[in-house]
């Protein structure tokens, strides 16, 4: 009970303590596109909204291929009605004459004419359902291939150029200059980091972390987990292994194939298996397919898990350190929420994120990314990037991301709002999804290494850490 009281009381300082903003700190409409407010990515309803669901693509800077598969979508749905009446016709047509044979037969007439005309309405309709189901194939794949719209507030941009510094936290603090070493030098100057060894057994891309430095990654993992039960988050321990489907449900599949480590051996379900390459996936799929209840919601979890990216079309990127990993780990937040609540629980599963910077005090900036850099399955994003002195520069600890309704349709998850007076029986409806880095704990070791460090090459720890080192004040050689 101490520890947590303590800890509390760590994040609260640190929350209260906010050196000068130089950016806006709300987010806020900087888009000349059509609101996409309402709007969801559905076969049905698609025609109603094909105008502005194409000024979406196009303003994430989608290929004409992407922009010209709108209009393919509908007319493929359009077709599919024209379809469904034509069957629709054939099934009414086949009932008719099927009573019309039945009371031919009590008459003694004949009926050979009838059967025939009942097994071509049969036919016609059996056709009628095959093209149908083909069709929708058809539109549902393209449908997926499509990204989600985007939030008003995201704005316009190409890429990550143009995203907006919303705010800064920690500028004055930050260390500038030559003077000031890399993780990966600290790290190997503490005994604490062999990429040979990593190398010999892994390849490329892979770390061994020892003695305190990887004492000093453990304890970042438990703090960030103990600050987020503290905050009302459900710790779960989740599955390393995904279906395709869990993937396609939160949108990295089918575009992010290449992205991914399919493990060849084992399948799930009949389908192929895939190592995690964020919590978020098993975490948001727990639900896939059910309905819930509106008491059941909010939802809020945390986890930490190793992460795998095959880091597809990053060659020659980062190589140097800790930066961009194939295996990573991440404490990861995600939430289920009414639509009612979204922007809200966003808002605050952000803010969850920066106090642990704050706690740690770190400078970082909170960047809004613009449309062209947005994610694929967010409607809009925040980054979080801390600074680091070895590089000089701001790298990316933290992704939150709002989602809307685009993972619940593609998963096929609901929940059943209470009655109301105005409502007695209400519908289903689809709930929105959310998740964040909380933060990236290989990235948060890098920072506390490179922001810590002193003259010597030896690195403070930061005070909400050492209840998880023993007391330890300073890592040293």
């Amino acid at each position: 009970m101490r520890r947590r009281g303590a800890l509390m009381l760590m994040i609260a300082a640190a929350r209260a303590w906010r050196p000068a903003v130089r950016h806006a700190s709300r987010l806020r409409p900087l888009s000349a596109r059509p609101s996409a407010a309402g709007v969801a990515l559905e076969l049905r309803s698609l025609k109603d909204n094909a105008d502005v669901v194409k000024a979406h693509v196009a303003a994430r800077g989608g290929s004409d291929d992407a922009i010209e598969s709108v209009d393919a979508i509908v007319e493929l749905n359009t077709k599919r009605a024209s379809l469904q009446k034509d069957r629709d016709a054939a099934l009414a047509t086949r009932k008719k004459l099927s009573g019309t044979i039945g009371k031919a037969i009590k008459n003694g007439e004949d009926v050979d004419a009838l059967k025939a005309q009942v097994a071509e309405a049969g036919a016609t309709a059996d056709a009628a359902s095959e093209q149908m189901d083909s069709i929708e194939t058809e539109a549902l794949t393209l449908l997926e291939a499509l990204p989600n719209v985007l939030s008003d507030v995201t704005p316009d941009g190409r890429d990550e150029s143009d995203n907006v510094v919303l705010r800064e936290w920690g500028t004055d603090q930050r260390k500038v200059g030559d003077d000031y070493q890399w993780h990966d030098e600290l790290a190997e100057g503490l005994s604490g980091y062999d990429p040979e060894a990593a190398s010999r057994v892994a390849g490329a891309r892979f770390a061994v972390l020892k003695g305190g430095v990887a004492r000093l990654e453990r304890a970042l993992a438990n703090f960030f987990l103990d600050a987020h039960a503290a905050n009302g988050y459900e710790e779960v321990s989740s599955p390393l292994l995904v279906s395709r489907s869990a993937l396609r449900g939160t949108g990295q599949l089918p575009k992010f194939e290449d992205d991914l480590f399919r493990v060849a051996n084992h399948g799930v379900r009949g389908e192929d298996a895939f190592l995690i390459p964020t919590s978020e996936v098993p975490l948001t799929n727990f639900w896939r397919g059910e309905t819930l209840q509106e008491k059941d919601l909010p939802i809020r979890m945390v986890a930490h898990t190793p992460c795998f990216r095959a880091e597809a079309g990053s060659y020659g990127r980062d190589t140097r350190g800790l930066i961009r990993q194939h295996q990573f780990g991440k404490v990861e937040l995600v939430k289920i929420v009414a639509p009612e609540h979204a922007d809200a629980e966003a808002d605050a599963l952000l803010g969850d994120a920066e106090a642990l910077l704050q706690a740690l005090e770190l400078p970082y900036r909170a960047v809004q990314l613009c449309a062209g850099d947005v994610g694929f399955s967010a409607q809009r994003c925040v980054d979080l990037e801390v600074w680091l002195p070895g590089q000089q520069e701001y790298r990316e600890v933290s992704s939150c991301s709002l989602m809307g309704d685009f993972q619940a349709r593609r998963m096929n998850l609901r929940y059943k709002p209470a009655p109301s007076p105005e409502d007695k029986k209400p519908r289903p409806r689809f709930p929105c999804t959310m998740n964040g880095s909380g933060l990236a704990v290989g990235r948060a070791l890098v920072a506390v290494l490179e922001n810590h460090q002193n003259a010597d090459g030896s690195v403070n720890v930061p005070s909400v850490l050492r209840p998880y080192l023993q007391g330890l004040e300073v890592l040293g050689k």
